[in-house]
């Protein structure tokens, strides 16, 4: 697989400024040749009231490497990558320290490409498994 476009980790923390990215502490970490990786951190900003991570946050994560993804394959000019469906699976509270996601993409079309996201503990224990679904809009 190709990115469209070679963007750099840099650019994406450029493109995020100001969205919910800023808001979770989602950092991107690697964007390698068929995937996207990224942490958001397990703390207040992303406890639910029993303080353990919320499963909403670790969905906002699983999407948000997904989209990147769909986004660095289609043409910027003339698509739009946009969620579609997502299914979030929730294996194991995370407590501390940081989620960290990886997005491998098991179809690419063009129109829609599906991703599955694994997001794992500081240990490498499996917390939450997603399946995401992208519509791929003319603009």
């Amino acid at each position: 697989m190709i990115w469209f476009k070679d963007y750099s980790v840099e650019d994406w923390e450029t493109k995020t400024k100001g969205t919910i990215h800023d808001s979770l502490g989602i950092e991107i970490t690697d964007l390698g040749a068929s995937t996207v990786s990224g942490k958001m951190p397990i703390d207040e900003r992303t406890f639910q009231p029993m303080r353990i991570l919320h499963g909403g946050a670790s969905v906002v994560l699983a999407e948000s490497l997904g989209s990147i993804g769909s986004s660095l394959l289609v043409d910027p000019d003339k698509f739009y990558a946009v969620g579609q469906s997502i299914n979030a699976n929730h294996v194991r509270p995370g407590i501390s320290g940081f989620a960290n996601g990886i997005a491998k993409p098991i179809h690419i079309g063009t129109r829609s490409h599906i991703w599955d996201i694994e997001i794992f503990n500081d240990d490498r224990k499996l917390m939450c498994t997603c399946r995401l679904t992208m519509a791929i809009v003319a603009k």
